[in-house]
């Protein structure tokens, strides 16, 4: 049976705001739990007025607090950001308080450059991202080595349980990275769906180094997925979906997920149509059955250990029913 996980942007819906938008992502991630859902992911997103995801760890610890079981998890953090050390102690204190259940994923997005910018204000030369990976490694297990740049340093506070480390990516030098340092991959198929995709997860496989973190290579696929329970109730609840994607990529982006009415509301120009063609390539839509055929599909096709669905669709009960619908069709274990 697959592993299956969610990845959640707490997306703000029209009529709600910031706090509505975290508190629906706790009460999704109470009921991913209760369904058998493997782990619960949420992501760094800055200046995307449209999503209140902005601090993995902040909501993590929230999350964590709120739920028993289910792994909590960021998708990801974004790592050339910040200090190696000072994300090593936040999820040594998150693995701390809530043994055996924190994941800590990785990326190196630039993001917007306004963003870069603020958030390495005066920052004098920075390591290479594979230095910091490198680094996270050092403070996870404790390593004195002599040989590191500051061998003495040790991570605070010291636990006897470690957070599991995920290199996230859609590149071959991603996954390069993850193979060189012995940690698990996950591929970003809905962010860059590539013919390569499934070249680069070989080659992580074949050139994985065992590491004190993870004995043998780990790979998780991850896929926005638009379910209802009809294919025509999925493909109007996608037309929003596309809607709020032009939105992302546009420097014109309201504060709100466009709701299923106001993508009906709104034509979409030629160019649009072109880009909304293209996006489609990044998702699975379609009713519980169709996508749990995909599902399968690209969980063979890749040799994916786990899969991460997205459902970052319109409507907080839609998302709940669409990781309903999936839940039962794939056959998860409810924990009720």
């Amino acid at each position: 049976m697959i592993s299956l996980n969610i990845l959640d942007y707490s997306p703000i819906d029209e009529g709600v705001n910031s706090r509505g938008a975290l508190l629906q992502t706790t009460e999704l991630a109470k009921l991913a739990e209760d369904l058998g859902y493997k782990r619960f992911w949420v992501a760094e997103h800055h200046q995307v007025f449209s999503v209140a995801g902005s601090t993995p760890e902040m909501l993590m610890m929230h999350l964590a607090s709120s739920t028993d079981t289910i792994r909590i998890g960021s998708g990801g953090v974004m790592l050339p950001h910040y200090s190696s050390f000072k994300v090593a102690e936040n999820f040594r204190m998150l693995e701390a308080l809530h043994p055996n259940r924190i994941d800590l994923g990785i990326g190196r997005s630039p993001s917007y450059r306004i963003v870069n910018k603020a958030l390495n204000e005066e920052k004098g030369k920075r390591p290479s991202y594979e230095q910091q990976v490198t680094d996270l490694q050092k403070y996870f297990t404790d390593d004195t080595g002599e040989d590191h740049r500051y061998s003495s340093l040790i991570a605070t506070p010291v636990i006897k349980t470690t957070p599991e480390m995920w290199v996230l990516g859609t590149g071959s030098g991603s996954a390069q990275i993850a193979a060189d340092n012995g940690t698990a991959y996950a591929y970003a198929h809905f962010a860059k769906p590539s013919d390569t995709g499934v070249e680069i997860i070989a080659n992580y496989r074949k050139h994985f180094h065992r590491s004190a973190l993870l004995e043998k290579p780990n790979v998780m696929l991850a896929v926005f997925v638009v379910v209802a329970e009809t294919a025509e109730e999925a493909e109007e609840i996608a037309k929003a979906f596309d809607l709020w994607l032009l939105f992302v990529e546009s420097s014109h982006q309201p504060p709100y997920y466009p709701s299923i009415q106001t993508a009906k509301n709104r034509g979409l120009s030629s160019v649009e149509k072109e880009k909304v063609e293209k996006n489609r390539k990044r998702m699975i839509v379609g009713n519980p059955q169709q996508v749990k055929k995909e599902i399968e599909r690209l969980s063979d096709l890749y040799q994916a250990d786990e899969i991460t669905i997205i459902p970052n669709v319109p409507g907080f009960q839609n998302r709940q029913r669409a990781i309903q619908f999936l839940a039962e069709a794939l056959g998860l274990k409810s924990n009720k």
